[in-house]
């Protein structure tokens, strides 16, 4: 079988951009050890121009020329539109079956004649929201529960028949790779030691929803309230670095942050990691952070670090907050809580329990990953296109707390706008009705505007229409 695949997101030979891409090499890889031949069609770059294999039944072919660097890649001629159009028709009228990774791809009727699977790999990016609003594929692969009800809360309230096409398929790790190794040599090409360092990572590209404002916070209580003196923040440079003013100016204004506080000399800026040494890199720490308020649909790296051995604060937000241990898990912007258990996680040098390297590799398996893949990609078949069933809000519609909202003490907290509503019309609805609630159930005004804002969400499709 002949599978093209679409990645809007650059591919290199050695280096991955993010967690999506990671995700799509293993599963093309094991397509193509099963004997399938695969090609994968993604965005050029300066430098990434050249096609290149990962297998024999494996090329990569940088052909298309959306806009670089991200975000906004549609912001282009139309001419390299037009292209990318005629390349992909060209590929997939020699195609058995199209794989869309990570949206991009927003025309449904280039993939109108052969089986179309698409995963989305994120609930951000316009892109890939645009490409979930106008799916009219076979199948549609999400990493996590919470992704699977962004979309049948979204776009599933108008295409009912959505939920039957979805699958939810979580990353997997390579446990011959993501283990305790020796970090020796890439410590010393750090300039850490960490004998002497307590050593924090920070493996995340350079946006602010990523938490590196968090982290410097959490830093600056470490070094100046817990006595952390041996204190080290290792930060990747983002690839763009050398290609983007913008990415530099925003480097450039968390270094004078970092020096306002007195912490230069406890942060080390160092070039993006290849693959390959992210093991070590992992293992190298002695803590992870993942504290920012992003929509993570799954996010690599807690799991990774964890496997490595090294223990992981995160956000209590988006998939995070149902699928790692609570153990890991601190309420967004909670500085002081997380900055105590990372002080005693540092000064104890404690590591993964054996309790959740068990949990990981009973739920987290690459093999597993790349099997579950494999046999959507491989039996889709075509199917007519979803039909668009809009329904009247009225006052009969049922409301609920959206899935993309969670009760805390601090109120409601919401994963789009990053941030928590005391409100008290919000939260005793969502605490009087969690069934469900009517417009006759509170103050009418106060629902609607809240449905409006994001926070409930009209009681979506039936069982019957899956997910």
């Amino acid at each position: 079988m002949h599978i093209v695949a679409f990645s809007m997101t650059p591919l290199f030979a050695t280096r991955s951009m993010g967690g999506a891409q990671k995700q799509l090499k293993k599963v093309a890889l094991h397509l193509a050890e099963q004997g399938h031949r695969v090609t994968i069609l993604c965005t050029r770059r300066d430098d990434a121009r050249e096609p290149f294999r990962w297998h024999p039944n494996l090329e990569v072919r940088p052909v298309y020329r959306f806009k670089q660097p991200f975000p906004e890649p549609y912001d282009t001629l139309p001419y390299h539109i037009a292209d990318a159009i005629q390349m992909t028709a060209d590929w997939l009228a020699q195609a058995d079956v199209f794989y869309c990774h990570d949206g991009g791809l927003i025309f449904p009727y280039i993939y109108d004649s052969l089986p179309a699977v698409f995963s989305l790999r994120s609930v951000r990016f316009s892109e890939t929201l645009q490409s979930g609003f106008l799916f009219q594929g076979d199948a549609l692969i999400v990493p996590s529960q919470h992704t699977a009800e962004v979309w049948r809360y979204t776009a599933g309230r108008f295409f009912p028949q959505l939920g039957q096409r979805l699958h939810v398929i979580h990353n997997g790790l390579d446990w011959n790779m993501y283990r305790p190794t020796d970090a020796t040599a890439l410590a010393a090409r750090l300039g850490v030691d960490p004998a002497r360092h307590a050593i924090v990572l920070y493996p995340h590209r350079p946006e602010e929803n990523k938490g590196i404002r968090q982290t410097i916070a959490i830093a600056d209580h470490l070094v100046h309230r817990h006595r952390l003196t041996g204190l080290r923040v290792l930060v990747p440079r983002w690839i763009d670095t050398g290609l983007s003013a913008e990415v530099q100016a925003f480097y450039d204004g968390l270094a004078q942050d970092i020096a306002a506080r007195g912490l230069t000399e406890h942060f080390i800026f160092h070039d993006w990691i290849s693959d390959d040494d992210m093991p070590a890199y992992y293992s190298l720490g002695g803590l992870t952070l993942a504290v920012g308020n992003y929509v993570e649909t799954f996010g690599n790296t807690p799991y990774e670090s964890l496997a490595c051995g090294t223990p992981v604060i995160a956000a209590r937000v988006a998939a995070y907050r149902d699928m790692l241990p609570e153990a890991c898990l601190v309420d967004y912007g909670d500085v002081a809580e997380a900055a105590r258990r990372a002080a005693g996680l540092l000064r104890d040098r404690q590591r993964t329990s054996p309790d959740v390297l068990a949990w990981l590799h009973t739920h987290f398996a690459q093999a597993d990953m790349v099997q579950a893949y494999a046999e959507v990609i491989l039996n889709a078949q075509k199917l007519p296109p979803l039909p668009y069933r809009p329904r009247p809000l009225d006052a009969t519609t049922v409301y609920r707390l959206a899935p993309w909202c969670s009760l805390t003490r601090q109120g409601i907290y919401h994963d789009f706008r990053g941030d928590y509503t005391p409100e008290p019309a919000a939260v005793k609805l969502a605490l009087d009705y969690p069934q469900g609630f009517t417009l006759s159930d509170g103050p009418a005004g106060d629902i609607l505007r809240l449905y409006q804002e994001g926070y409930f969400v009209p009681a979506g499709p039936g069982p019957q229409d899956g997910v």
